[in-house]
């Protein structure tokens, strides 16, 4: 609970920002989504691969144990969908809701209460890796439409260009002129709050209900796909105790944030979406514990 409430309590405040301007100021949602999936969250993963240092070991074993559990995750989850033959806007949003967990503003300071220092900067990794995943294969994975029209459209956004100028800038150490780092530093930490703002606004329009969908998809998000990444951490890749702890742990965070503004931009079920972040995120109180536990003894 120490370790939960320093990430949850200022993520609850800004939610409740975003919520009370929702009802009281005129706000366009689509244009605060396209600025955090066009600006600022290429200028986070920008700013994050040039400032970061890893070591190349872990940082291959965890980008691949995330990948690859991310991978199960959304087969899992498509197939679960078709067996339970649900709609395809719904079924578009239970793939978002369980394979994005909240790696950012939940998972680093989750972690670093937790396992100090050693841990962030492993968790640091798995947030790139999710960041990857998130804003290049997921609008490809939400809107569908087959493997080339799911590239066609991952090229258009400016994430991957914005991955790939990061990590030509750190590998080949070049240094911007007039601090333009900390100008790209200062857009990609205002992409967190401006999700969060969605989010509020989101769910100021929304009717709060917990069913079996929100419930389901919190369960697959902060139980399964940690039981997952375990096994592919532990057996397939042979990864070492922390390395496969903080797998496991961030791919047990609650769901992202920016599931919402997704779901917002490429299609789905919204409302849905924004309950299952709002749900998972509290069921997150009693499943992280539980989890960090199991992977402290059996990691």
């Amino acid at each position: 609970m120490t370790a939960v409430l320093p990430a949850l309590v200022p993520v609850g405040f800004i939610i409740i920002i975003g919520f009370i301007a929702a009802r009281t100021l005129t706000l366009e949602k689509q244009t605060l989504s396209q600025l955090a999936i066009y600006i600022l969250s290429p200028a986070l993963i920008a700013s994050s691969l040039y400032r970061t240092t890893l070591s190349a070991e872990s940082t291959v074993l965890l980008i691949a144990g995330f990948a690859i559990t991310s991978w199960l995750v959304y087969l899992a989850t498509q197939g679960l969908g078709k067996l339970c033959k649900l709609s395809p806007p719904v079924q578009k949003s239970l793939i978002a809701s369980t394979l994005f967990p909240n790696t950012g503003n939940f998972g680093l300071p989750f972690i670093t209460f937790a396992l100090g220092e050693a841990g962030l900067e492993r968790a640091i990794v798995c947030l790139i890796a999710a960041a990857i995943i998130l804003f290049s294969a997921g609008p490809a994975s939400i809107e569908g439409g087959g493997f080339l029209a799911g590239v066609r459209l991952t090229l258009k956004l400016p994430l991957i260009w914005a991955m790939l100028a990061g990590l030509i800038l750190r590998i080949f150490a070049i240094e911007l002129p007039w601090q333009l780092d900390k100008g790209v530093e200062m857009l990609g930490n205002a992409s967190i709050p401006i999700a969060l703002v969605i989010l509020g606004m989101q769910l100021a329009s929304t009717r709060f209900a917990v069913g079996i969908y929100e419930a389901s998809a919190a369960v697959l998000r902060l139980l399964v796909s940690p039981l997952i990444a375990y096994f592919v951490g532990r057996y397939l890749l042979d990864m070492d105790g922390l390395d496969v702890q903080v797998l496991v742990l961030d791919l047990a965070m609650p769901t992202a944030v920016n599931t919402v503004v997704l779901v917002t931009e490429f299609g789905g079920d919204a409302p849905r979406a924004a309950r299952t972040v709002v749900v998972s995120t509290l069921m997150s109180f009693f499943t992280l514990p539980f989890v960090l536990w199991a992977s402290t003894n059996f990691g």
